[in-house]
């Protein structure tokens, strides 16, 4: 199985940056696609951006050009960086991690317990 740790939410001002971070451990043959999700209260669930082993990733478009998701697959870590944040940016952030079981090699998903980033504005 695969446990994975977040860090790096908190209370930002508008135009501000915040760091976030999600490293995962446990056994696992290999990592997919890590990514991160962000909901708002009364809002469904939403991807905010994703990226493969190989580095290709992808954004909504409502970060493009603010946030940079970036992996470390040496320490099996994803992040994102997130810069010029807005009031429309808070929420509560979950890092989501695609694997390859160790024993079964079967493909598994496993989510973050979630961060909270507050943007005053």
């Amino acid at each position: 199985q695969v446990q994975l740790v977040e860090s790096g939410g908190g209370l930002v001002q508008a135009g501000g940056s915040l760091r976030l971070s999600c490293a995962a451990s446990g056994s696992f043959a290999r990592l997919s696609t890590m990514g991160w999700y962000r909901q708002a209260p009364g809002n469904e669930r939403e991807l905010v951006a994703a990226i493969t082993p190989g580095g290709s990733s992808n954004y909504r478009d409502s970060v493009k050009g603010r946030f940079i998701i970036s992996r470390d697959n040496d320490k099996s870590t994803v992040f994102l960086q997130m810069n010029s944040l807005k009031a429309e940016d808070t929420a509560v952030y979950y890092c989501n991690v695609g694997y390859i079981a160790l024993l079964t090699r079967q493909y598994r998903e496993v989510w973050g317990q979630g961060t909270l980033v507050t943007v005053s504005s």
